[in-house]
């Protein structure tokens, strides 16, 4: 029994930890953001961060581990599901997209976050916009029908938008892929009357969102 409680706080205090990790390595960047900075602020001891961690960059993979490959099974479950193909594919979104665009949208450091990911757990990266292909291809049926999404999914981040903005444009965006046929792209009467509008985003500067440092979503290549 003493083992089992022994057991149950040490997950509940790794999940702290990484919850902190987190915020700490979104809002002050992963270089400035020590083992001591997320101990501190996680009200852990740093000797227990280390006997759980064995240094910053494994802290870094986990967080990406429970914030957001935690979120694959769901996904997949979701998109396998008998819903309609619209509740599947907003399902999958809010998952796989919405969720974690929502923590990093204004966090000062969310732009460095990608390149850190791509530098350091490149797999991880990898998988998880596998995942998001591919439980896309599910819902929709068609490889190609799901590329198609896909990039226009990712236009749809081209002005660092706020949470809010993003998911009205992505409801727009499952609307067209999963609509009826006579009612999808070109036909009278299938668009919209405008789209989301720009308020609530950041305007790009010259030279692209990466070149600022603005957010950039992790489903992106």
């Amino acid at each position: 029994m003493a083992s089992s409680h022994l057991r149950e706080g040490i997950g509940t205090r790794r999940s702290r930890i990484l919850r902190t990790a987190l915020e700490c390595f979104l809002n002050f960047g992963y270089q400035k953001s020590s083992i001591d900075d997320i101990a501190r602020r996680s009200g852990i001891a740093r000797t227990l961060v280390y006997r759980i961690f064995r240094n910053k960059e494994d802290v870094f993979a986990a967080v990406f581990e429970q914030w957001l490959a935690s979120r694959h099974p769901a996904a997949r479950a979701v998109a396998a599901s008998g819903a309609s193909a619209g509740e599947r594919l907003s399902a999958v979104m809010e998952l796989l997209v919405i969720a974690p665009w929502r923590d990093m949208a204004g966090a000062p450091m969310a732009g460095q976050y990608y390149e850190i990911c791509r530098r350091l757990i490149p797999e991880h990266l990898d998988n998880h916009r596998h995942v998001l292909r591919r439980c896309t291809q599910t819902v929709l049926g068609d490889e190609q029908a799901a590329d198609v999404f896909l990039l226009s999914l990712d236009g749809l981040f081209a002005n660092a938008p706020t949470a809010d903005a993003v998911q009205a444009r992505v409801k727009l965006l499952i609307d067209r892929f999963t609509a009826p046929p006579a009612l999808r792209f070109g036909s009278p009467g299938a668009m919209p009357e405008r789209f989301p509008d720009r308020r609530g985003t950041t305007p790009i500067p010259p030279g692209g969102p990466r070149s600022q440092g603005l957010p950039r979503p992790l489903h992106r290549p």
